[in-house]
């Protein structure tokens, strides 16, 4: 991906989910997805795809279920 796309996606994603704390770093070695951090956190990658000459994005973000919080069963259940 280019720095002009990098900055693109990063403003697109910071005006999309409401937090200028979301970044697009471009990757340590060529070849490598671009990763999306959420202040100091690693939260997933981005790949780029282009298809017939049509360019799209795809962001992957992996949740690991011991990172969900425990909810309260609903009252009367």
């Amino acid at each position: 991906m280019t720095p002009n796309e990098i900055a693109r996606l990063q403003a697109y994603l910071r005006k999309t989910f409401g937090n200028d704390r979301l970044t697009v770093m471009a990757p340590a070695k060529k070849g490598q997805p671009v990763e999306v951090m959420l202040g100091e956190e690693f939260i997933g990658t981005l790949y780029r795809d282009e298809d017939e000459g049509d360019v799209s994005y795809n962001f992957n973000m992996s949740i690991l279920s011991e990172d969900l919080p425990s909810v309260a069963p609903a009252k009367g259940k």
